[in-house]
């Protein structure tokens, strides 16, 4: 724009009620997540330090020397670091068989390895459980009635680290996939011309360049692990193998919002393990990512001739193991009359779905209420990720983008530090308002709401990134205002990515245990939480038909967003190859 245009006043006048109007919009999105991501922690902080930081350190040291602290602590890092180690040989196995071979019905394949991404903590443990347990219809395969276990063996430690391990997987799948799409077809023919097999192309070429994938997707399983609640509290807790998850539920539980400054100092430890596994990788990946040019075309994958068919039995026949049993087993759990029972012919019956659904109030009452906190939860959420998303990418604010940093803290750190700082701050009554929000169904809404904005924004940046500015601009021109130009341009064509956005962060809250463990009360119970009362009070065949309706939901809703696939960005939907 010349001088002469710039100065002209209506050019001004375009101008500046733009700056006017952006300003507005950073200044609401700003209010907001300060007020649902930057507050709960700072004050989660401000309780441990209200009297310094020496004391505030003294104390948390106080605390960790405790016996069941200490024990706890030490179950955190062993179980996560097993399960990581079992995440890392399984997601980088299946990522280079599927990305680097020859495999079919790779669509699927990948959809099964990622299932584990969509089922709950919660339901996968208990899934496991059905699958490995005395009367699991696995034990009727003729030769393995002989060694059919009289007490379940995931009960403590060795079932921890399996289930999580399985869980997170996929985040190293993921990471290690996204590296091998991006691997130069030359490194592996210049590996293949100076006379290297595929195997020793794997092993000189290949494996060397996914140490940083493999690391990144290590420190995300590693982080997830420890911050997960659903298959500790499962196994952990009747196999005796505390966790600082459960410890933190446990004794908040027991001794009411009374333990809140010794839970309060045993969520830092467990944050602060989180921030050292994120730092970690950030410094491994800072000094062992290798320069890789990748300009020219990607590999096509090695062919694997006479192995074709028992790599693929193989691979499948993990699939059916580790996929579709469990799933197979908690459904047989869910149709047999009472606990104990195996199923047959005889003993099928559906009066446990239709029980949950219409005689037992809990389910009832929770079906309701995470339909409803998920659904909300989902709508405010993409309506703040359009303009946050507008302003970081295409108008490029500084602010907005220090706002997307701080987004990413309540989604990055363990669901149970989150809960602990929503319950510090909506415990008290709220300032002008003088009501307290504990004790009622908003403060999960509060806390979903922090949960997963972030979630949610990854789509719709990542669409924003991929839209021609050249219709918005035609728009400023011509006069138009900034909320007439995110509601006629902007919002039409992010569609898609919000209404991918919006079904994630509904998948995410719909069956959440992690953060509402802590936060429901009697007559906002979620999903998630009856699955585990009902586990805990004996009754696992209704906890299995409640888990057999949510998977229906959740599966419902995958296939959904599934139809949107061919109109969102590129790595919103994982499984889509």
């Amino acid at each position: 724009m010349s001088v002469a245009q710039r100065d002209h006043p209506g050019a001004l006048r375009r101008r500046f009620p733009d700056m006017g109007a952006e300003t507005l919009i950073l200044s609401a999105l700003g209010l907001y997540v300060v007020v649902l991501c930057i507050w709960p922690l700072a004050r989660l902080l401000a309780t441990v330090f209200a009297d310094g930081a020496a004391e505030g350190i003294a104390f948390i040291a106080e605390v960790w020397s405790g016996r069941a602290a200490r024990r706890a602590t030490w179950n955190t890092l062993e179980a996560s670091f097993l399960a990581t180690i079992v995440s890392v040989l399984l997601g980088a196995a299946t990522a280079l068989i599927v990305a680097l071979t020859d495999l079919r019905y790779k669509v699927l394949l990948v959809f099964l390895l990622l299932l584990p991404l969509l089922i709950p903590p919660q339901i996968s443990a208990l899934a496991w459980l059905a699958m490995i347990g005395p009367q699991s219809p696995l034990w009727l395969i003729p030769g393995l009635e002989a060694v059919r276990p009289d007490r379940n063996p995931l009960l403590g430690r060795d079932g921890i680290v399996l289930v999580m391990g399985l869980e997170h997987a996929p985040m190293v799948f993921l990471a290690v996939r996204a590296a091998l799409r991006s691997l130069p077809a030359d490194l592996i023919d210049a590996a293949r011309a100076a006379g290297s097999r595929p195997m020793g192309a794997l092993l000189r070429v290949i494996l060397p360049l996914m140490l940083p994938a493999m690391t990144a997707g290590a420190a995300l399983a590693f982080v997830s692990a420890i911050g997960n609640f659903g298959v500790p509290a499962l196994l952990g807790i009747p196999g005796r193998y505390p966790m600082l998850s459960t410890l933190i539920y446990q004794r908040l539980s027991g001794f009411g919002p009374g333990a809140l400054p010794e839970v309060a100092s045993l969520a830092l430890i467990l944050a602060g393990m989180a921030v050292i596994g994120i730092a970690a990788q950030t410094l491994i990946l800072r000094r062992h990512a290798a320069a890789v040019d990748r300009v020219g075309a990607t590999h096509g994958g090695f062919a694997l001739g006479r192995w074709f068919w028992p790599v693929t039995l193989a691979v499948w026949a993990l699939m059916l193991l580790i996929a579709v049993m469990p799933l197979v087993s908690l459904a047989a759990s869910a149709l047999v009359p009472s606990v104990g029972m195996r199923l047959t012919w005889q003993t099928l019956t559906f009066d446990n779905l239709i029980y949950v659904v219409t005689g037992l109030g809990s389910a009832q009452r929770a079906f309701v209420n995470s339909l409803f906190l998920a659904g909300t939860a989902a709508v405010i959420t993409v309506c703040v990720c359009a303009p946050l998303a507008w302003l970081m990418v295409a108008r490029r604010s500084r602010v907005a983008q220090w706002l997307n940093v701080a987004a990413d803290a309540p989604y990055v750190l363990p669901g149970i530090v989150l809960s602990i700082a929503v319950i510090l701050v909506l415990l008290p009554p709220l300032p002008i308002l003088g009501i307290s929000l504990y004790n009622t169904i908003w403060i999960l809404l509060f806390a979903y709401l922090a949960r997963f904005l972030a979630l949610a924004l990854r789509p719709v940046v990542a669409a924003m990134a991929q839209i021609d500015r050249a219709g918005e601009e035609a728009a400023q021109m011509a006069g138009a205002r900034p909320f007439h130009r995110l509601r006629t341009i902007i919002l039409p064509l992010l569609a898609p990515a919000l209404g991918a956005g919006a079904i994630l962060v509904f998948l995410g809250a719909f069956s959440e245990l992690t953060v509402s463990a802590l936060l429901w009360s009697r007559g906002s119970e979620t999903v998630g939480v009856v699955i585990f009362s009902l586990y805990d009070e004996g009754n696992s065949t209704a906890a299995a038909a409640v888990s057999v309706w949510v998977l229906a939901i959740i599966l419902g809703l995958a296939l959904a967003v599934s139809t949107l696939g061919r109109r969102l960005p590129e790595g919103v939907l994982p499984w889509r190859m």
